[in-house]
């Protein structure tokens, strides 16, 4: 409880001092400055500057005297956040738009393509800690795919036949990094820093030796699909139907993991061994083999992450491309506290940040590219901390199974 308690104090004296700081930043603002929010055939908004950021720090000031006095583990801590990160969004585009205009459903529709491999990372994550095993390899498994897609791609010139490389190289990386944790009880988290580690090297020696050299004409990416009749919808049309297939297959698979996770024998199945792996064993559930499914078909779904990197996005495999992206998927898993549907959420909001400091460099903003690059990993870091504490893994994750123990 004192833990909670000093949590909770942390973060609404954080909220009261970034309303105070909202009200200093109002105060240095030229009061004509107008920021122009444009939303494509729908036309613009024109915010008064100054004014929007009295509003905001109202309202952090505000949450942040609320999460003081309110106790522990109730629901204003959580409105309070959710609150706060809106305010945030808000002040930033705002911001970045004094004085100019800013095109926000680009951003939008940016933040969903760039939440795809973090959301396909967080739905293998959940397929594996669900079933109680910690996969900190997933970027590896994403980097392998990545690169032994494109390689597929590349000698059989077909982009097609490079997913489904894409597709089995994740899983076959995944199996690897199941058997040493499953069938060896390897301490899971070394597992996976092996397996990243040894991508790292692969991938590598991979692009230097056989990719560098190769006259072969680069495959083309993925094609854009637009919905019929939907992608001419105003507003909807470009942010939901208007998209390469990886996109449309993430939010497919979200919408699948989380109808069979939950609504499903095999989804229950695969709780109670993350649960109580002994107790699912009396009732006759294979836990090595529910584990061992689970494992390889996250790594599957990560290979399909990999691919959009270098299949759906540039058409070419670079070293370390995947960028921390697996890494990011596993913070939106916490924040979606181990749910499909949840990770989604947090997926779209690392990929909001990346799209969001993507057109802030695009509009000019005086701002140094290297901050504005780090945006995503603060943004996990902050968010991470808000999480963290308040949501429980599954019970037996990175524990080793040992029958009769």
């Amino acid at each position: 409880m004192r833990r909670h308690n000093t949590a909770f104090l942390s973060f609404g004296l954080f909220y009261v001092l970034g309303g105070a700081l909202l009200l200093w930043g109002a105060l240095l603002t030229p009061p004509e400055a107008v920021s122009t929010l444009r939303f494509a055939r729908l036309g613009s908004l024109a915010l008064p500057t100054q004014w929007t950021f009295v509003l905001c720090a109202v309202l952090a000031l505000a949450s942040g005297v609320l999460c003081l006095r309110a106790a522990p583990a109730s629901r204003v801590q959580t409105l309070s956040l959710g609150v706060n990160a809106l305010t945030a969004v808000l002040v930033v585009v705002v911001w970045a738009s004094m004085g100019r205009r800013l095109e926000v459903l680009g951003i939008l529709t940016q933040s969903m393509r760039l939440a795809t491999p973090i959301a396909l990372g967080a739905l293998a994550g959940v397929l594996c800690e669900r079933c109680g095993v910690v996969n900190i390899a997933i970027e590896g498994m994403m980097l392998s795919a990545a690169c032994l897609g494109f390689t597929a791609a590349l000698y059989a010139h077909n982009t097609w036949v490079g997913l489904l490389a894409a597709l089995l190289s994740g899983g076959l990386v995944a199996a690897f990094h199941a058997v040493l944790t499953i069938r060896w009880r390897v301490d899971q988290i070394i597992s996976g820093t092996v397996v990243n580690m040894l991508a790292v090297g692969f991938t590598g020696f991979i692009r230097r030796m056989v990719l560098l050299h190769n006259p072969r004409e680069a495959p083309a990416v993925l094609p854009l699909w637009s919905l019929p009749v939907l992608a001419d919808l105003p507003v909807l049309g470009p942010l939901f139907f208007r998209h390469q297939p990886l996109v449309y297959t993430m939010v497919l698979l979200v919408l699948t993991v989380h109808l069979f996770l939950f609504y499903t024998p095999w989804g229950l199945r695969t709780r109670a061994v993350g649960e109580h792996p002994h107790a699912a064993a009396t009732l006759g559930v294979d836990v090595v083999a529910m584990r061992f499914g689970n494992v390889i078909a996250g790594g599957m779904i990560a290979g399909l992450g990999g691919a959009w990197f270098s299949l759906e996005t540039v058409g070419n495999f670079e070293d370390l491309m995947t960028s921390g992206k697996g890494f990011i998927a596993l913070a939106a898993m916490i924040f979606g506290r181990w749910k499909p549907l949840g990770a989604l959420g947090g997926a779209l909001l690392f990929g909001f940040a990346d799209a969001l400091q993507i057109k802030l460099q695009i509009a000019g903003v005086r701002v140094p590219y290297q901050l504005l690059g780090m945006t995503p990993y603060v943004v996990t870091m902050v968010v991470l901390a808000g999480v963290i504490g308040r949501t429980v893994p599954p019970a037996a994750s990175g524990i080793p199974y040992e029958k009769g123990g």
